[in-house]
């Protein structure tokens, strides 16, 4: 116990420093002819968190929406939340190797392996979600939702504490829910499921998806719920193929 305080401990104490980094530093850029130098200068206003909201709002809201405060601490809180949300990305490799260091001593030589692989893969696919999330998904509803405000000749206005929330929440949904064929990977080496369970369970699968899919999208178009489910049954099927494949390891014997 006293050895997973210590990782704990120091996890969190990264933790914790690099949200002050993220609140207290921002990121310059300064041209010298040929040559660009990034570096990180002191400033609590225009922040690594503030310059991160700035480009989800340029990226993310309609020309036709106006991100404001209603009140005066909904801006400051919503840079910690992004602040925390780049801190425990930047952190993950060292949860990962914490995890791994902790738990090794206690694993065979080919399920250390399969822990790094599947980390390894489960990182790939977190980024992917979050980029197809912050690239196609969120742009297209919040544009979808908007447009009609647009129409009737509308003022909108959107506020921080719930644009800040919003994003973040399909972020994390979309780069969770790409661990699909990892899971699917996992499971069956495992041994708890044969490789043809996938492939018998299809059908139900796309319906499970497709519930999910309209779920996240709050549009209610019946178009923008297949960007999500879309990806995600195209996953499914990539996990069967991969199992049937016997790309996994499907005699998973323990090795000394």
């Amino acid at each position: 116990m006293q050895d997973l305080r210590r990782r704990v401990i120091r996890i969190a104490i990264i933790l914790v420093i690099l949200v002050i980094i993220i609140t207290t530093f921002s990121i310059k850029i300064l041209d010298y002819g040929q040559y660009k130098v990034v570096f990180l200068y002191p400033d609590l206003y225009d922040n690594i968190a503030v310059q991160t909201m700035a480009l989800m709002r340029q990226d993310l809201l309609p020309n036709s929406v106006t991100l404001i405060q209603t009140s005066p601490g909904q801006a400051f809180f919503a840079q910690i939340y992004v602040a925390l949300l780049l801190a425990l990305i930047l952190t993950i490799p060292i949860i990962t190797k914490e995890t791994i260091s902790f738990i090794g001593p206690g694993l065979y030589r080919n399920e250390k392996i399969f822990i790094k692989k599947i980390t390894l893969f489960s990182v790939v696919l977190f980024g992917l979600g979050c980029s197809f999330s912050y690239l196609v998904i969120i742009p297209l509803v919040l544009e979808f939702l908007y447009k009609y405000g647009e129409f009737m000749n509308i003022a909108t206005f959107l506020d921080i504490s719930q644009f800040v929330p919003f994003v973040l929440q399909f972020l994390i949904a979309l780069g969770v829910s790409y661990q699909l064929p990892l899971l699917m990977w996992a499971i069956t080496v495992f041994g708890l499921v044969s490789p043809k369970f996938w492939r018998n369970n299809l059908r139900y699968v796309i319906i499970i998806l497709s519930v999910f899919g309209a779920f996240v999208t709050p549009d209610g178009s019946g178009i923008t719920m297949w960007f999500v489910a879309g990806p995600m049954i195209v996953l499914y099927m990539v996990g069967i193929i991969v199992i049937e494949g016997n790309i996994y390891n499907p005699t998973y014997k323990k090795l000394p």
